[in-house]
């Protein structure tokens, strides 16, 4: 079947489809693993290195949230906002985090809501997981840590979270990392309806639309993440310690109401937050993003992503990507953390 799906997928990203593709891969996460004609043996897994924790983790209110953060480097260094995925947490940056704070930087990894320490500071805030929220709660961040203008890097709901701040605030972003690209995406792209063995790779999308999908997501969360974790990295032999470790973070109390919310609004199918609706016209629109960028991608990614040309345009200052090599999969921080802190201060050069 994988190997099916492999074959569509490349019909699929052809140039008739890279439009509705491109505006479909934006608003997406981790899904089904694609194959790979060459299958590299697996690599050693991984938990074995010398960094297991980011230390200590801080709080602080900021916006809506009282958000938990970890913090390394001198606080006179200059900043590095890092942002994790789903279904994953601040553990992602566990062996990047220790080697930008080497290089002097001042690094920030913060829960997004719904994950780890992070908490809503009332019980009246709407439980929403739209993507423009949680920039904002980013944005939210820096204020409080009076962080002016770092570099933001990371993939998934992070990449999509640090291109959507680049995109709208780019006073407020020195640069940018993002993993797989251009993620910014609209309700109306999310509508559009994909070739039927494409839709396949967005399995859990259309499972989080159901009541029986929110609450097998609640039953099972542990179980669930890790398949997302071995589908979308499928050449990453990770061992039980590594995942438990973030997977605790899917204990908190709002992660299955962000994460249903985010999917079913991406879909069409939940009502955003009113305060947001022009931040999503905007992001409606596409945005070139102007910041210094450089997009990674690794080789053996199984979650849906475009070719970096589909998406070269839309950032219209200096710009590079890297293919990285190894078997490296959709959670490219943690599995190639020298690759990604490499970007960190390449891009901080430009």
């Amino acid at each position: 079947m994988d190997q099916v799906i492999g074959q569509d997928r490349r019909r699929f990203l052809g140039a008739t489809a890279m439009t509705v593709a491109a505006a479909r891969l934006g608003m997406v996460g981790p899904a089904q693993a694609r194959s790979n004609k060459s299958k590299p043996a697996p690599r050693p897994a991984a938990g074995t290195g010398p960094h297991t924790s980011l230390g200590p983790l801080k709080q602080i209110d900021a916006g809506v949230l009282n958000t938990g953060y970890a913090e390394a480097g001198p606080a006179t260094g200059r900043p590095v906002i890092l942002l994790h995925g789903w279904p994953y947490d601040i553990h992602s940056f566990v062996d990047v985090a220790p080697l930008l704070a080497s290089a002097g930087y001042r690094i920030i990894v913060p829960h997004l809501r719904g994950h780890g320490t992070t908490r809503f500071l009332s019980g009246e805030t709407p439980r929403y997981g739209q993507p423009s929220a949680v920039a904002v709660d980013i944005v939210a961040l820096m204020e409080a840590l009076q962080i002016r203008k770092p570099v933001i890097a990371g993939f998934d709901w992070g990449a999509r979270t640090a291109n959507i701040i680049a995109a709208l605030w780019p006073e407020r972003c020195k640069a940018m990392v993002s993993v797989s690209g251009y993620l910014i995406g609209s309700q109306e792209a999310g509508k559009v309806p994909l070739p039927p063995k494409s839709e396949l790779d967005w399995w859990y999308q259309f499972y989080f639309a159901t009541e029986r999908g929110r609450a097998g997501y609640d039953k099972y969360r542990h179980d669930f993440a890790k398949l997302i974790w071995q589908t979308a990295s499928p050449k990453w032999n990770f061992d039980d310690a590594t995942f438990d470790r973030s997977a605790a973070s899917f204990d908190n109390p709002d992660h299955v109401g962000i994460v249903i919310h985010n999917y079913r609004w991406r879909q069409g199918l939940a009502e955003g937050e009113p305060k947001y609706d022009d931040l999503e016209r905007r992001l409606a629109e596409f945005p070139v993003i102007t910041v210094p960028t450089i997009t990674l991608e690794g080789d053996a990614n199984g979650a849906p992503h475009l070719e970096p040309g589909s998406y070269a345009k839309k950032f219209s200052g200096k710009y590079s990507h890297r293919d990285i090599k190894g078997g490296i999969g959709h959670n490219l921080p943690q599995e190639a953390p020298k690759a990604f802190a490499d970007a960190v201060v390449e891009v901080d050069g430009y």
